[in-house]
């Protein structure tokens, strides 16, 4: 038996439950359950320790250099090739030269590793981290809001996994509002925006991060361009028609309040949930509209101007008609429009027969409902076949979609047929005076003999 053999924390906890094992007090499964290993593992222990005494709860690998351990002779090639020859290669690139020119393989990581324990850095400079400067707060509430979501497995398996959209006030820190959707998209945004008008108002400013949602990627086509205008998704043309500023954010850091908010909210909204219960996204917005108020007066700030910034709702504008989805379709000859793939009809108006080759406004509620629309005037409406989430150009109308019923016009007055004989042209009409070929002008200039000539007979 080796005595001089040094245990660690783990084996002299091994040491001590083989003893109390070979004296009789500790059956075999528990003592595999107290070591965390199985039976069979524990007689192999076990026999070990009989033969060796503690060297044999030792690890058999102790003191042995491992099989992958670079060569002496090859580590110091390497560290003399790097400090001499290679000094100004990347460590990539010095793994290559290595492989093809010295023919010794070592992994970049390995070469690295070496390299720093010399102090030799990669000779590529890093970029330096951009200096930040802190943005102070707006001074009052409702000039700026931060909007941002995040998915997260809120319901901790219960339920659905969801997404959370979340507005933040940088003025005060309020959440004036908040949704839970099945995912970040389009509508989710404009019915968290249109939550904040019910209940707050409109903002002056709102802070976003560089989605697709909020910038169309899509260039701007040779109309847009000679009118000035600028390619906008569905959610930058709300905001430009409720005249509220977009602000892109070109790093996650430019809008830290609500990416921290959404960090504390992975951890204290998750166990709101949790102990109401939660399963459904109804459910989870239920909990989030009890929550949001009560973070606020925890959490919130005073502003460093009083009052509030938040405009009223504009009169005359109705909020059906601002969220929701426009799109500019142009009526066939049959009076259908295309959407989706999908023919929709357009009954008669009252003033105008048809709307052949107009250009109407299709708008896509946020209720799934369908509303063709030309210059202020309802043409028709259309009802979601399902009560799937809105996306943007999908649409399937129900089976029986209603539409507005034609105009009541007078029964027309019973048609009686009469029988027609066929018409005969008199002799003298143009149709047979006129000689259609020669041969029919000759035979109209010889004349018409009524009674048969009798031939002169000799007699």
């Amino acid at each position: 038996m080796n005595a001089g053999v040094m245990l660690t924390v783990k084996e002299q906890k091994r040491l001590k439950v083989l003893v109390e094992l070979e004296a009789g007090r500790l059956a075999g499964q528990e003592a595999a359950e107290v070591l965390g290993i199985s039976l069979r593992q524990v007689r192999r222990v076990v026999a070990a320790f009989r033969e060796e005494g503690a060297a044999g709860v030792a690890h058999g690998n102790r003191g042995r250099e491992p099989a992958n351990k670079l060569a002496s002779a090859t580590r110091e090639r390497i560290l003399w090739l790097a400090d001499v020859q290679y000094a100004d290669y990347n460590d990539s690139h010095f793994t290559e030269k290595l492989e093809q020119e010295h023919r010794i393989r070592v992994s970049r990581s390995t070469l690295r590793r070496l390299r720093r324990s010399i102090g030799q850095g990669s000779p590529r400079k890093c970029r330096r981290p951009r200096h930040r400067k802190r943005r102070e707060r707006y001074s009052q509430t409702g000039m700026l809001l931060q909007l941002d979501g995040s998915p997260h497995d809120w319901l901790e398996g219960r339920g659905p996994r969801l997404t959370l959209l979340v507005a933040i006030d940088d003025a005060s820190g309020e959440v004036p509002h908040g949704v839970f959707r099945q995912q970040e998209d389009d509508a989710g945004y404009l019915e968290l925006v249109w939550g904040i008008s019910r209940t707050h108002g409109l903002p002056l400013a709102v802070y976003t991060d560089r989605h697709t949602i909020f910038r169309s990627p899509k260039q701007a086509t040779i109309e847009q361009e000679l009118a000035g205008e600028r390619p906008r998704s569905q959610f930058g043309r709300v905001m430009d028609e409720l005249g509220i500023e977009m602000i892109v954010a070109h790093s996650p850091q430019a809008k830290g309040r609500v990416e921290r908010l959404l960090g504390t909210f992975q951890d204290r909204l998750v166990k709101e949930l949790r102990e109401a219960g939660a399963c459904t996204r109804d459910e989870a917005n239920q909990v989030l509209r009890r929550f949001l108020p009560e973070y606020s007066a925890r959490f919130g700030v005073v502003p460093a101007q009083a009052g509030s910034a938040y405009r009223p709702w504009p009169k005359g504008l109705e909020p059906e008609e601002v969220f929701c989805f426009k799109h500019r379709r142009t009526v066939s000859n049959d009076n259908t429009i295309s959407f989706d793939g999908k023919r929709l009809q357009i009954p008669p108006g009252p003033h105008r027969v048809s709307y052949a080759r107009a250009r109407v406004e299709v708008q896509q509620r946020l209720d799934g409902s369908l509303v063709i629309r030309h210059k202020g005037r309802t043409l028709a409406t259309y009802p979601p076949a399902t009560s799937a989430p809105v996306r943007v150009g999908k649409f399937t109308p129900a089976p029986a979609a209603h539409t507005p019923a034609p105009a009541k016009t007078q029964p027309a007055m019973p048609v009686v047929s009469k029988t027609r004989s066929p018409y005969k042209p008199p002799p003298d009409h143009p149709w047979r005076l006129y000689p259609i070929s020669p041969k029919a002008a000759r035979s109209a200039q010889k004349p018409i003999h009524t009674e048969k000539q009798n031939k002169p007979t000799n007699g």
